[in-house]
């Protein structure tokens, strides 16, 4: 009985000591697995803790944490062109049978010839062009089955990966680091509101009414009965870099306490982000892996870093070198 009470107590001490083992484990597991142990990391983690730490000089109501994140180069890659420039090539052939005049019509012709350079050489006023033709002319429903659509299937010339396979790892890990210690994460981007919205919260865990980003004029209608949105070919609001500060007021009605960008486009958002009072944060991703991704920074026709990375030397703002900083790149194949 003695004996039986032994093996009963060594019992207990065991589960009491793997159960305790198992917590330590738990509590030791570092934040931000895939980055690099570094400035970069550490800049992150002493910023969270100081905003998050009652008692702190410092410590910020979980209302007011607010950080947002362009989308571009900086939650997915964005080479050789933007992803949804790719999506408009994509409608220019799908929509070709019914525009039997772009055969003899540029844009239109050189992208049916395959030439996309020669296409692009206008410059904004022909990209502006191309998403006009591509992005309107129909309700805001069917637009998002055509982008979901599009988004499940589409994959990138030079990867072969589904283009929501191209977002990055430790940004990935950013956010969720950021969400469990009580901020709201939005994606302010130059890209189209309505093409980042059908995905975002499958794929970042952000829900379409925090998203912001550049926009075309929407028109109700009634159409057989049923009132619907649609889609004109008319510019709204570009939410590109003087517009992403004026994109979040419209949008958020906070000053974030955090952004994270990756180019000169995102530099005023940036700016007023951190020249808000109490701790602020700013962050770029600078792209110098020419292996595991791409290498391009000043003179860039994508992406272009060069102003915000002077800014960030004299503005104390975080510089992740990519190469040096993140362990990977892309989530690992499923």
């Amino acid at each position: 009985m003695k004996r039986i009470r032994h093996l009963a107590i060594a019992g207990l001490c065991s589960l009491a000591w793997l159960l305790s083992m198992s917590a330590a484990v738990a509590l030791a597991a570092e934040p931000l697995p895939s980055w690099n142990d570094g400035p970069a990391r550490q800049s992150i983690l002493d910023f969270v803790k100081q905003v998050t730490t009652p008692g702190s000089a410092d410590f910020v109501p979980v209302s007011e944490r607010i950080a947002t994140f362009d989308n571009d180069g900086t939650l997915w890659s964005e080479q050789p062109m933007y992803f949804q420039l790719f999506f408009a090539l994509d409608r220019v052939k799908e929509l070709a049978p019914q525009h039997p005049e772009w055969q003899n019509t540029e844009p239109f012709a050189s992208l049916l010839k395959g030439d996309v350079k020669a296409a692009l050489a206008g410059g904004e006023k022909t990209i502006l062009e191309i998403i006009m033709a591509t992005h309107a002319g129909m309700t805001t429903t069917q637009f998002e089955a055509i982008v979901k659509a599009w988004i499940a299937a589409a994959k990138h010339p030079k990867t072969g990966r589904l283009y929501t396979d191209m977002v990055y790892q430790p940004m990935l890990e950013l956010l969720a680091y950021l969400r469990d210690n009580g901020f709201k994460t939005f994606i302010v981007s130059g890209g189209g509101i309505e093409f980042m919205r059908p995905w975002t919260e499958a794929v970042y865990g952000i829900p379409p009414e925090q998203v912001v980003g550049s926009s075309i004029k929407t028109m109700f209608e009634m159409q057989g009965g049923e009132p619907v949105l649609v889609r004109l070919a008319k510019i709204d609001f570009i939410d590109d870099k003087e517009g992403k500060p004026v994109g979040i007021n419209a949008h958020i009605g906070r000053r974030p306490i955090a952004a994270f960008g990756n180019s000169d486009g995102d530099l005023q958002m940036i700016q007023w982000t951190t020249s808000g009072a109490g701790a602020r944060f700013g962050l770029l991703v600078h792209h110098t892996d020419g292996e595991r991704e791409w290498a391009y920074d000043r003179e860039s026709h994508i992406g272009k870093l060069d102003k915000a990375l002077d800014e960030a030397q004299t503005r104390g703002w975080t510089v992740v070198d990519m190469k040096q900083d993140w362990k990977v790149i892309y989530p690992a194949a499923q």
